[in-house]
């Protein structure tokens, strides 16, 4: 038996206020070709398909179509759950007349029937578990949990598997010992939002949504196929991938990474502003931290005809309290009449001669004064 395990798309997701939605309907296709090409019996997608609750309109016609393509082109049976971006009810409209064409949603919280599979040897059940907050376990389970460890167990058993047949989970949690992004909502204040991985003892995989980082526990049986696309800067070197999980008559699985090429790549660029000029034009998201400790004219402008898509740039050696703090820490005590002939320098390209200087400090001095009498 063969599963296509992929999620956290968050269609719809901006960054540092640029669209993603042409670059995840790039990666969308890639989903696509492989499950073309590779043929899985079925595709999973473990929760966060939309940003918010109210996704826009675009990001919903874009998850129409590729589901429309995996389902109806493809003929493959596909399993969603609601991750904790997503609105579960929104999410799950349509979902009993949905299950007789071969697409499975599982919005709301409580057991839902199993995405059965066939193969020569026999049943293979999918279970999907949507996300769902300790309060709303306990309103539908009527359960005494007080925490997602406790919710995400109770919900398990009240699946009612059949321990003797292969069975796969699908859910949108934080286990413990997952590596965090930025990118990612923490479900809970401190830990109580964190999972066990022996709640997941029984099922042959365990298909998790939620943190964006691909990695794996329990040899491989519990995994996170991490997000679509790198969505903060502290994912920029993540390799984003699909998962390939096949499962034999035993129920003993082996993956492999389906690898995404995105269609802008995610970087940090560190270096003198000259060099970053010098840069081939790229249109990837740049973040670039400049080490110059001179004044720069409009550093933004000028690194945006390099970068179009530059997010931001940082100054180290402005800045108090980072790793550089004896560099940041020289640049605050610098005196602004030396900062502004750094700045006069790099915007007319000649030094500030004495005059200059000397009519600068004084325009500054009557600033001041003013400042100390409004005060």
């Amino acid at each position: 038996m063969r599963l296509l395990h992929t999620a956290d798309w968050h269609l719809g997701r901006q960054l540092h206020g640029h669209s993603l939605l042409d670059d995840q309907a790039h990666a969308l296709d890639q989903i696509v070709a492989a499950a073309a090409e590779l043929r899985p019996d079925a595709v999973i997608v473990a929760g966060d398909i939309y940003d918010r609750a109210v996704p826009p309109h675009e990001a919903v016609e874009l998850l129409d179509e590729v589901l429309a393509r995996l389902v109806q082109d493809l003929r493959l049976p596909t399993l969603l759950i609601a991750g904790n971006h997503d609105s579960p009810a929104r999410l799950a409209f349509g979902a009993r007349l949905m299950r007789g064409a071969g697409l499975v949603v599982v919005g709301q919280a409580g057991a839902s029937p199993p995405l059965v599979l066939e193969d020569a040897h026999g049943p293979l059940d999918i279970f999907g578990l949507a996300y769902a907050e300790p309060a709303l376990v306990r309103a539908v389970l009527g359960q005494a949990v007080h925490d997602h460890d406790a919710a995400l167990r109770a919900q398990i058993a009240a699946l009612g598997r059949d321990p003797g047949r292969r069975a796969v989970l699908v859910a949108h949690a934080f286990v413990a010992g997952g590596g965090e992004s930025e990118s990612e909502r923490p479900l809970s204040v401190g830990g109580s939002g964190m999972v066990g991985t022996d709640a997941f003892a029984g099922f042959a995989y365990t298909a998790l949504g939620h943190l964006h980082a691909p990695q794996s526990f329990a040899d491989g049986r519990i995994r996170y196929s991490g997000s679509l696309l790198k969505y903060s800067l502290s994912e920029a070197a993540h390799a984003k991938s699909a998962t390939l999980v096949e499962i034999d008559a035993a129920g003993a699985c082996r993956t492999e990474d389906i690898v995404l090429s995105p269609r802008r790549d995610v970087r940090i660029l560190t270096g003198l502003m000259a060099s970053l000029l010098q840069a081939p034009r790229s249109e990837d998201y740049v973040a670039c931290v400049i080490e110059n400790t001179e004044a720069l004219a409009e550093p933004f402008a000028q690194l945006r005809q390099v970068f179009p898509n530059l997010l931001m740039i940082e100054r180290p050696f402005y800045a108090a309290g980072t790793a550089v703090q004896g560099a940041g820490a020289e640049a605050l005590r610098r005196e602004v009449p030396d900062l502004f002939a750094d700045f006069f320098e790099q915007s007319v390209g000649q030094a500030l001669s004495a005059e200059e200087a000397a009519m600068f400090a004084e325009i500054h001095d009557a600033w001041q004064k003013a400042q100390r009498e409004s005060g």
